[in-house]
């Protein structure tokens, strides 16, 4: 009677989850003949299941492969970005990465009062999943008494996909996000420059529009400033291929500098900063350069520096600029 009353246990849980499958596949079936509006809300919820289970394209940072047969339309989408957009739109937005990091820097402690910052994000005609998926990884592997807001610069784009879509999708979204808008294309620095003059945290962090931030990157930021609100950090800066989206960890043994022609270039951290640092990888490189395109820096010390140079057109030369006034 027992063994009985178990199989009809199994059964109806069984049955249920039959349902519940028949459904998720029904509604995510209807994707194609949606609009835009209800196709770019549906889509990446499907990515997002796929990514919980680790199994999809892309996930823990592989490299996407595309058939054979697809390849020239791979060609075709590459030339509209500049890297395979195929590949990426293949990938869920809140795909999983591997922890690279030292073991000790997986052990380190950080205060608990530091202070909160506001992720300046500039883009121009950005590919919606390259986007969003940088935009995922900042909420997701951020703590959010951290995290502020995040502030979108729509550097006057033109894809449809990047106004109102992109504007109702981020209402749902975890965080407060803020989209500004420039009224015409005025460059990397005057819509950094906009960012900055909107946001409300203790320190601003630029970013670039198609970053994955990894676990553990914004505390070692914070810290520092925390320290010393005169120093500016930059994180390691890993490398994505623009062919394949593999996720390759970078090397903490170089650091940004300039050439006497003032071209950036990365060069093997000194012998002198290995001693210094006593051989304890864990501890921050001190430079006077910088990329550029990625690093924190109290806001207030942001100001008193003087920002950017408005004058500034497009982008290049904000690492030259940055560096010497800091």
């Amino acid at each position: 009677m027992r063994r009985f009353v178990y199989c009809k246990v199994v059964l109806a849980t069984s049955l249920m989850w039959v349902l519940v499958d028949v459904f998720l596949l029904l509604y995510f079936s209807e994707c194609n003949k949606c609009d835009d509006k209800k196709e770019r809300s549906l889509l990446p919820a499907l990515r997002a299941v796929i990514s919980r289970n680790q199994e999809g394209p892309g996930e823990m940072g592989k490299a996407v492969l595309i058939p054979k047969d697809d390849q020239e339309k791979m060609k075709e989408l590459f030339k509209i970005n500049q890297f395979n957009l195929m590949a990426s739109d293949l990938i869920a937005l809140n795909r999983s990465l591997p922890d690279v990091r030292l073991d000790g820097c997986k052990t380190k402690v950080y205060p608990d009062e530091l202070p909160n910052t506001s992720v300046v994000i500039v883009f121009h005609n950005e590919a919606w999943s390259t986007l969003l998926r940088t935009v995922y990884s900042v909420i997701n592997r951020s703590p959010h008494r951290l995290l502020s807001e995040i502030i979108l610069v729509d550097d006057a784009s033109e894809r449809e996909f990047l106004k109102a879509s992109l504007e109702n999708y981020v209402k749902n979204l975890q965080v407060s996000i803020k989209i500004i808008r420039m009224e015409q294309r005025s460059g990397l620095i005057r819509a950094r420059l906009r960012g900055a003059a909107a946001s409300k945290g203790q320190v601003i962090t630029f970013l670039d529009a198609h970053c994955e931030c990894t676990l553990g990157w914004l505390e070692p930021l914070l810290a520092r400033i925390k320290e010393d609100r005169r120093t500016v950090v930059c994180p390691i800066i890993d490398v994505i291929s623009d062919d394949t989206f593999e996720y390759m960890a970078g090397s903490d043994m170089t650091y940004g500098g300039f050439n006497w022609k003032l071209n950036f270039r990365w060069y093997p951290v000194p012998q002198r900063e290995m001693d210094r640092r006593k051989g304890d990888r864990t501890l921050p490189v001190r430079t006077p350069t910088m990329a550029g395109g990625l690093f924190s820096i109290d806001r207030n010390y942001f100001e008193e520096i003087g920002t950017y140079d408005a004058g500034m057109d497009i982008w290049g030369g904000e690492n030259l600029e940055m560096s010497f006034r800091v």
